[in-house]
């Protein structure tokens, strides 16, 4: 298993310049952003005939890339928007193929104004995504959805009824326990009923605030929050051993999404507390 991060919080860098922090800090896989005119996967260069080049800088630093990252909502209730979102998605598949890449990872969809999530599901998810999916199977690349609670992926009956409008086996997981744990959902129960599914991790965590909690309810908001590894309640011991139990040997993520460390620092500190378990 190996421990990487999503290249986001880094945008601004030269890709070269991620790569070298990465390496010099123990990384060994980075989720990396990817899209027309990315800082760090640049799809439209990659296809005009720089992915050997792309390769080779990956390869020289010895890190991997565990999948390229498209985080965009591909059922905008535009119908020319959704039109060039798709068609634009399609071009990333195509760059992860050029890369050698196995996994893009991408966003369920928000819902659709007027409709509630499993409506969406049903109906624009439901056209959408199948051809998608069909379409990155012909190139040998599969799709890993991220269970952001504010997507079609919420509770586990949208992630049901996801999987049963898409059956393919192609399309799967960007498992995050973090969403998980603070809806109190059982995110280790979840790794068993998913295990098929999951195809790259994200590696957050969640702090609780209990004296907020306490005082706004769970209907309040500021009672929780995202933190690095370690510096919240996921239980990544036992997270690690179930995915690692039900055949998982791919990437934890670092999704740096926390105010209170720095960059490299969270970054770092992340990687050392998610080193004790693998």
């Amino acid at each position: 298993m190996q421990i990487g991060f999503l290249t986001a919080p880094f945008r601004q860098q030269p890709l070269e310049q991620v790569l070298e922090w990465a390496h010099d800090n123990g990384f060994t896989a980075l989720e990396v952003v990817a899209g027309a005119g990315s800082n760090h996967i640049d799809v439209d260069k990659v296809l005009a005939g720089k992915a050997e080049d792309t390769r080779k800088l990956f390869r020289n630093c010895g890190i991997s890339i565990s999948s390229l990252a498209a985080y965009g909502n591909l059922l905008d209730p535009d119908p020319a928007k959704r039109r060039e979102l798709v068609s634009g998605f399609k071009r990333i598949i195509d760059c992860a193929q050029a890369l050698e890449v196995e996994v893009v990872c991408t966003l369920a969809g928000m819902a659709v104004p007027g409709k509630s999530k499993l409506q969406t599901i049903e109906q624009d998810f439901a056209e959408v995504f199948p051809g998608v999916v069909e379409y990155a199977r012909g190139k040998g690349v599969k799709v890993a959805l991220e269970n952001y609670f504010a997507t079609l992926l919420q509770g586990l009956e949208h992630w049901d009824k996801v999987f049963e409008v898409c059956p393919d086996a192609n399309l799967g997981l960007n498992f995050d326990p973090s969403h998980l744990y603070w809806m109190q959902v059982d995110y280790l129960a979840a790794v068993d009923q998913y295990a098929s599914r999951i195809f790259h991790t994200h590696a957050k965590d969640t702090e609780v605030r209990q004296h907020v909690l306490r005082k706004v309810g769970v209907l309040g908001g500021g009672w929780w929050r995202y933190c690095i590894p370690g510096y919240g309640s996921v239980a990544w011991g036992p997270y690690i051993a179930r995915l690692k139990a039900n055949g998982y040997d791919g990437v934890l993520s670092i999704e740096h999404e926390d105010g209170a460390l720095g960059r490299e620092q969270g970054m770092i500190k992340g990687r050392q507390h998610l080193s004790q378990f693998i």
